[in-house]
């Protein structure tokens, strides 16, 4: 019984001498570039462009501060370039806001306004499938709402325009 109360000392006093400091350690690598291409499952950034950039800085947002994380939605408030552009690709009177809502990053939000135009799938019903619940991945999205679409080839396309967008929309911003 001694020895159990001496340990427990003996470790309270370790934890209150190394805690803080050990607190205080971020590890340096992060969540932000965990992932591959856009909309990643670990990737809170959309498109990865290293993991040494701060996550806002990797959605087309340089004056963010590194883990202030914003939403498509406000990211595209202030993004008016990219704004348009994906303004033109949804019906007529969405609301971009409001329509990014759910979605894990700019990236994944941009990728699926693509999909959605390029192969006639409404938006409402691919952004239900994408952000769940239970969320589904661009692909298998694709696949239950247009079978006859080549899933992975739509999906990698997508991707990709969405990352020229945010690419170009950089430029502008």
């Amino acid at each position: 019984m001694k020895r159990v109360t001496v340990l427990s000392k003996v470790m309270a006093i370790l934890m209150l001498l190394t805690g803080p400091s050990l607190l205080a350690q971020s590890g340096g690598g992060g969540g932000g570039g965990a992932g591959r291409g856009v909309g990643a499952a670990g990737d809170r950034g959309g498109i990865d462009r290293g993991a040494e950039r701060g996550a806002g800085e990797r959605m087309g947002n340089p004056d963010s501060t590194r883990g202030a994380v914003k939403t498509p939605g406000e990211l595209l408030t202030h993004n008016t370039h990219l704004a348009s552009k994906l303004q033109s690709l949804l019906p007529a009177g969405t609301d971009l806001e409001q329509a990014s809502q759910g979605f894990k990053n700019l990236g994944q939000f941009v990728a699926a306004v693509h999909v959605s135009h390029n192969l006639g799938i409404p938006f409402d019903q691919l952004r239900a499938r994408v952000i769940g619940p239970p969320s589904e991945s661009l692909g298998k999205s694709i696949q239950a709402l247009k079978p006859e679409a080549n899933h992975r080839e739509e999906a990698k396309r997508g991707e990709k325009e969405a990352r020229d967008d945010i690419h170009a929309s950089e430029a502008t911003y």
